[in-house]
């Protein structure tokens, strides 16, 4: 765009339209020329049906766990409405009434999963308490003036008929914002709605003429003191006018909400605590839901799982963010590997086998898994197996098959194992069954020191306790609905028959050595040292009891489960199919570094912007290369103090090398004068990366920040 002026000045031309983010389909990547694979859409047709599978899994687990939490929130603010407390002849709801009810929201650290549960949290509120719910942040509300502004229009919008003319008039009174116009606004809202006017969704509110206003506080940390002091003092004053009701979502603790407010200020509130569930207890579900079952084929190998399982306990705590890590595992899974095609139901694969092409049956030949199951066969069977493309599909269908009975028996052993381990001293195989089901991952657990002191350990336990443990491990086993295990269920039962019986047997015993009259006898010193030496042999070659010898048999019944269906994955055929190992890439897309990232990218611009222009040998500067990737790659060979008249020479010999300037040209100085200012923005820019920053040493010379190459 070109425009005439009388003097030099500069013209700022505002574009029509935001500048959108390129969004790449999914679906791209499995098309793309480098996937050279003939099932690609089925591939990506079968991990988009697994993943909405999981994705309504987690959706459903999400409601069922903050069910709880949101019916008990429901039930405050109801029993909270100032016509409930009017009505209501105790004398605390009374005394309440004068002050604000406030629920205090106990979410934990896991900030990023906030605003899902408070957006599923407004959603339950508006549906079965009131229409008027706002939600405000921090950094909308940076004074008392901007709070009452962003409260004012988010609550103006927010009517029982959104197609009533009182929109339009909020919409005409949102200039003036103050505690008098939205006392004003809600009396009129409340008093010329109908009664019968009904949203989508009969709400519970609609017994009352004049529903509360829900405001939720987001991170109420952020909020500075002075403006919730100033809006809880106002709202107090209006509260007979104005139902106003707080929800405080703290990621902390209770303690500060004493911490911003003082006592003249919370003395106004009528708060009560409700704790959400725990990040790690939220994780475990997740697990038990998604991984620990034969529900969904997808697993993940050992590595991979520690990965993402590490990122959440030592980085952000987000349910979200792990979910989103099994989504990216099951994509990588099924775009790296050809056979993830056969990674669905068992009845689908197993059709989808008989469709085999000749380089699909060779893809199965070259599994690791698969070759040495082949090394164990006879030689007849091998040679069928390398050669024959019907009795190569026979004996898939069977192999996927036994890995899934594999998996239905490895789980319910799995949560056995772990009702009789969670209660040990000092937990050798973990608390959670996450760190046992990583332990089973990784090796043969029998042969672990810490299952050898956990059998010790259960050797020792009490009849009640195991009693209680078995009858656990029977449930475990009936919640299958797939019969597996063999006589597993009938064999426990029968355990603790034979427990029951040992009772009744032990007071049969009581009540006949209670029969007996117990007559005392006197002897000397000689003859009590005697008895006692006696007593002392007999200790030392006492014969266990029945309970002992019952609770070894348990002992050695469970051990023999856990070695014949705690086999790892690795020693199963075609578990490839089915598990993904690829932990580094997992690192490498949700375990940045962003050093060894910059570093690359100004050291190796090829590797991002993958233009043949910016191609290089190791350790040359290529002339092509972005302003600030040359300036970068000159200050590497540098000491700790640059001088920046060479630096600068440097560059516009690179820079001049690379556009074949020649120094005796008429436009020369000019460009002289455009290569120093591109130095000068690339210098800068790298001060502000911080690679580098000014010195009072040498005032010609910068300071060089960073050693070893990032």
């Amino acid at each position: 765009m070109a425009t005439s002026s009388v003097s030099k000045g500069c013209f700022v031309f505002k574009p029509d339209f935001k500048k959108r983010k390129i969004f790449v389909p999914i679906e791209d990547y499995f098309n793309n020329e480098e996937l050279d694979s003939e099932d690609s859409k089925l591939r990506f047709e079968t991990y988009s049906l697994l993943w909405q599978r999981m994705k309504s899994e987690t959706e459903q687990l999400q409601e069922e766990l903050n069910g709880n939490l949101f019916d008990n929130l429901v039930d405050f603010l109801q029993k909270s409405h100032p016509e409930f407390q009017k009505n209501s002849r105790d004398w605390g709801s009374q005394m309440k009434f004068r002050e604000i009810p406030t629920a205090a929201l106990i979410l934990g650290v896991n900030v990023t999963d906030h605003d899902v549960i408070l957006r599923s949290l407004t959603e339950t509120l508006q549906n079965n308490v009131t229409p008027y719910v706002v939600s405000l942040q921090a950094k909308d509300c940076p004074d008392v003036k901007h709070f009452l502004q962003k409260f004012t229009s988010q609550l103006m919008d927010c009517c029982v008929d959104r197609n009533s003319k009182e929109v339009t008039s909020g919409k005409a009174l949102k200039k003036t914002y103050s505690m008098d116009t939205l006392c004003s606004w809600y009396s009129a809202v409340t008093q010329k709605a109908d009664p019968k006017v009904t949203i989508k969704r009969r709400t519970a509110s609609g017994h009352w003429r004049s529903p509360p206003v829900v405001l939720i506080l987001k991170s109420m940390e952020s909020f500075t003191s002075r403006v919730l002091q100033d809006f809880i003092t106002i709202s107090s004053q209006h509260l007979h006018e104005f139902p106003l009701i707080l929800i405080f979502g703290i990621a902390t603790s209770p303690v500060i909400i004493h911490r911003l407010l003082p006592h003249s200020v919370s003395s106004l509130l009528c708060i009560e605590l409700f704790q959400s569930l725990s990040c790690d207890q939220h994780l475990t579900v997740v697990l038990d839901k998604l991984l620990l079952t034969p529900q969904f084929p997808f697993k993940l190998s050992k590595k991979a799982l520690q990965v993402l399982t590490n990122i959440f306990l030592y980085h952000d705590f987000s349910i979200q963010s792990f979910i989103k890590g099994i989504k990216l595992s099951l994509l990588e899974h099924f775009h790296s590997q050809p056979l993830s095609v056969l990674c669905c139901d068992l009845s689908e694969a197993k059709k989808r086998v008989n469709l085999f092409s000749v380089s699909q049956c060779e893809n199965i030949r070259r599994l690791p898994s698969f070759r040495r199951y082949v090394e164990n066969q006879p030689l007849g069977k091998q040679v069928a197996l390398l050669t024959n493309e019907t009795f190569l599909k026979e004996k898939t269908q069977s192999l996927l098959e036994d890995l899934h009975v594999y998996h239905i028996n490895y789980f319910l052993v799995l949560r056995c194992l772990h009702n009789f381990t969670s209660s040990l001293p000092k937990y050798p195989l973990g608390r959670q069954i996450r760190e046992l089901y990583c332990t089973c991952l990784e090796k043969k657990i029998w042969d672990s020191e810490e299952y050898k002191s956990s059998l010790q350990l259960l050797r020792m336990l009490a009849k009640d306790e195991l009693v209680s443990i078995l009858q656990r491990c029977i449930e475990v086993l009936n919640s299958s609905t797939e019969k597996q295990l063999g006589n597993a269920t009938q064999k426990i039962k029968d355990f603790l028959t034979q427990f029951q019986n040992l009772d009744a047997e032990s007071k049969e015993e009581e009540d006949a050595c209670g029969s007996q009259p117990k007559g005392l006898q006197k002897t000397d010193l000689y003859h009590l040292q005697k008895s006692l030496l006696e007593m002392k042999a007999l200790r030392r070659t006492k014969k266990p009891t029945k309970f002992e010898m019952l609770r070894e048999n348990v002992m050695d019944f469970i051990d023999n489960l856990v070695r014949d269906y705690l086999l790892p994955p690795e020693s199963q055929p075609l578990h490839e199919i089915v598990y993904f190992s690829a932990a580094n890439t997992l690192c490498e897309h949700l375990n940045a570094a962003p050093r060894i990232a910059l570093h690359t990218a100004l050291n190796n611009p090829y590797y991002y912007l993958k233009n043949e222009a910016l191609k290089s040998e190791e350790g040359c500067i290529p002339n092509t290369a972005p302003d600030i990737c040359i300036a970068y790659k000159l200050h590497l060979e540098c000491s700790r103090l640059i001088n920046l008249v060479d630096w600068a020479e440097a560059f516009a010999t690179v820079v001049t090398a690379a556009e074949k300037t020649d120094a005796n040209s008429t436009v020369s100085e000019e460009m002289s004068e455009v290569i120093h200012a591109r130095f000068i923005r690339a210098v800068s820019e790298l001060e502000l990366l911080g690679f580098i920053k000014p010195t009072k040493q040498k005032t010609d010379h910068v300071a060089r920040l960073t050693w070893g190459g990032c």
